[in-house]
């Protein structure tokens, strides 16, 4: 298992967003991304998206709680053999929660070759 700090972690995922094209990005409303050591279940999910696709959302009103992408670093840590591998499942991650955020299905993510 990689070992690395929280706070060079969080980095990463900056570095990885970063990296998304912008036409990903731009419809992404109250939504923010944040990481977790892991999941509460304790799978061995690398991300996930809670909130409600773009599809299936209203129109927010003042007070909403926002949507979150979150990223699980334990997870994603012991899944990759070296950093090079990290940086790429991290972005690969990204896009997959983000593709929920659009309403993508599970299959459809995979058909694109986005998870």
């Amino acid at each position: 298992m990689l070992v690395m700090p929280h706070e060079e972690f969080e980095a990463l995922v900056s570095d990885g967003l970063d990296s998304l094209h912008d036409d990903m990005l731009a419809q992404l409303d109250n939504v923010i991304f944040l990481v977790e050591d892991r999941p509460e279940d304790g799978s061995e999910i690398l991300g996930v998206y809670e909130g409600f696709s773009l599809a299936e959302r209203n129109v927010y009103g003042y007070g909403e709680e926002p949507d979150r992408i979150i990223l699980f670093r334990e997870n994603l840590l012991s899944h990759c053999a070296d950093h090079e591998e990290l940086v790429h499942e991290i972005r690969v991650t990204l896009v997959h929660e983000i593709a929920h955020f659009y309403g993508l299905s599970e299959a459809r993510i995979h058909e694109l070759g986005w998870g």
